[in-house]
């Protein structure tokens, strides 16, 4: 949902108002209401079962494989046999700050976006998508390019007349803003290959994502917060739409193999009652801490967690899921008698009158998935993004958008995601025209979460595999300590072990102090690593 638009949950039974002023009001609304939102939520439950753990798998029907070049990363224990002495760890990217700011020369106030930068070889640039342009221009894009990713620039395209000129670097398809694009590499025809999901209208082909054109394809729909990427990997597109479920809002996924037949978006995941126990304890943080933002609205009896939107896409050898769960903190119905004593203009009262108020903040999390059907969340539900406290001129110090997916540069990953500075209509709305901006946060490369040895030494063994090449390589932090690594036959046997590693190695091939995978391709065998003070995010194969 943009800020202001679109509304959500349900007026307590009785609860009292606490907004910007000290004043307290009681809420009334019928207790019917409440007997069926319960009623409605136990027959969602008994419908389907929600999907916020992974199914367990048996092994002997789900084979692991192990493809030449695919980081195999430690994200959960679906492809480990046994795992001792290691703690499993959540990392966060480090914040860069807003990259691609509102001009306000243009009528800018909000920047966001829903996908991701795109390089471009040819004319070696980074191409990037804003969600949509102006308030008074609402079919239109904003498109920027960078050489670094780090400094943007507006590009006069011609394309729309804003303000009677030209000279701007907004773009459209048919009327309609492109918000999300993706590159398919594979696409025969030149002029296709940059390929954009438009909710609720259709489908958009472009030869340069600058110049679109709508494609006669059904479209899928979703309410106000949607995402878009391709696994290049099993050329499969993969949106996610917004619904609704048992706690509110929630996330489905729509695939399509050839960009022109989707199948019907089918739930991925959702709040749970867990989710709201643990809203009740980060709301009452967040509101203990005089560094971060505040809500003006703070009603415990309208506390709710529910997923407000999540990007979905594939890395390596998992699908990652990046959650943006939404902590409200108070809502007022429409009837609030606190409104009449607001300095409001004529517009503002009657979106008041007619959707009410509501308040909370944003972060994101992550989750993990083998099949995009059965999801488990990581890091026991922890932020991967959260807020920035205030006062230090960050844009994301209360409504954050998850990046559609990382652009890897080197041994790092560049994570673009939207960054707002209120969450609501216009009680929490900051008064100058910079509310929202497209901001930069780095993470390691596989860096998402890693298995943590201490002082006493850990040792994981994964399940077998066929051995894809020759080559092994791994991403990891030994900088404390040291890495082993042993290969073990199928019947047990050693067949390999490594010179210790130590350092930092991101990307190091692994050297044999004994033995090799020299002809072992095809054979099964299982990786046993032993470490003590040291990280593992990943390992992967080359074929020689």
């Amino acid at each position: 949902m943009l800020p202001g638009r679109g509304k959500r949950s349900v007026v307590p039974k009785r609860c009292a108002v606490e907004p910007l002023c000290g004043s307290r009001v009681a809420l009334e609304a019928p207790g019917w209401r409440v007997r069926l939102r319960i009623a409605a939520c136990a027959l969602y439950l008994l419908a389907r079962v929600a999907i916020v753990a992974p199914a367990v798998a048996a092994v002997e029907d789900d084979p692991f494989v192990v493809t030449v070049g695919q980081r195999q990363l430690f994200l959960d224990d679906h492809d480990i046999e046994h795992r001792a002495g290691f703690q499993r760890r959540l990392h966060q990217p480090q914040k860069k700050g807003a990259v691609i700011r509102p001009d306000a020369a243009m009528g800018e106030d909000f920047i966001q976006s829903r996908t991701a930068p795109i390089w471009n070889p040819q004319r070696r640039v980074f191409q990037f998508w804003n969600l949509y342009g102006p308030e008074d221009l609402p079919g239109a894009t904003g498109y920027y390019e960078s050489a670094d990713g780090l400094h943007w620039t507006k590009p006069v395209v011609g394309q729309v007349e804003y303000r009677g000129s030209t000279e701007n670097n907004y773009i459209t398809c048919e009327g309609h803003p492109i918000t999300m694009v993706v590159y398919d590499a594979d696409e025969p025809d030149p002029s296709a290959r940059y390929k954009s999901f438009l909710p609720n209208v259709g489908f958009a082909v472009s030869p340069d994502g600058i110049a679109w054109r709508l494609l006669d394809v059904p479209a899928v729909h979703s309410a106000d917060n949607f995402s878009f990427s391709l696994d290049a990997q099993s050329h499969l597109f993969i949106s996610a739409v917004k619904t609704g479920g048992p706690f509110g809002r929630c996330f489905a996924l729509s695939t399509s193999g050839d960009f022109r037949s989707w199948t019907k978006p089918q739930l991925a995941f959702h709040a749970d009652e867990r989710d709201q126990q643990i809203g009740r304890h980060r709301i009452a943080a967040r509101f203990a801490n005089p560094s971060l933002h505040h809500p003006c609205y703070n009603i415990p009896e309208t506390y709710h967690v529910d997923v407000y939107m999540a990007s979905v896409f594939r890395y390596e050898s998992r699908y990652i899921g990046m959650p943006t769960m939404y902590y409200q903190t108070g809502k007022v119905p429409p009837s609030w008698p606190g409104f009449d004593r607001l300095p409001l203009t004529p517009q503002m009262r009657q979106i008041y009158k007619r959707d009410g108020d509501w308040a909370g903040f944003h972060e994101v999390q992550l989750a993990v998935s083998r099949d995009l059907s059965s999801w488990h969340r990581l890091g026991n539900r922890a932020a991967f993004i959260d807020s920035s406290p205030i006062g230090a001129g960050a844009y994301d110090t209360a409504n954050i958008k998850p990046p559609a997916a990382p652009v890897v540069r080197g041994d790092e990953l560049w994570l673009y995601y939207t960054g707002g500075r209120y969450y609501g209509i216009v009680l929490d709305r900051p008064q100058h025209r910079q509310a929202g901006a497209i901001c930069l946060a780095v993470l390691r490369r596989d860096g998402f979460v890693s298995l943590e040895a201490g002082a006493t030494p850990g040792v994981v063994v994964t399940r077998a595999f066929a051995v894809p090449g020759s080559g092994l390589w791994v991403n990891v932090d030994a900088g404390r300590g040291h890495v082993a690594i042993e290969v073990i036959g199928p019947t047990g046997e050693l067949v390999a072990r490594s010179q210790p590693l130590t350092g930092d190695v991101r990307g190091g091939r692994v050297s044999w102090t004994e033995g090799s995978l020299r002809g072992m391709g095809g054979q099964t065998c299982r990786l046993r690593f032993t470490a003590r003070r040291a990280s593992l995010y990943s390992y992967w194969f080359s074929e020689h």
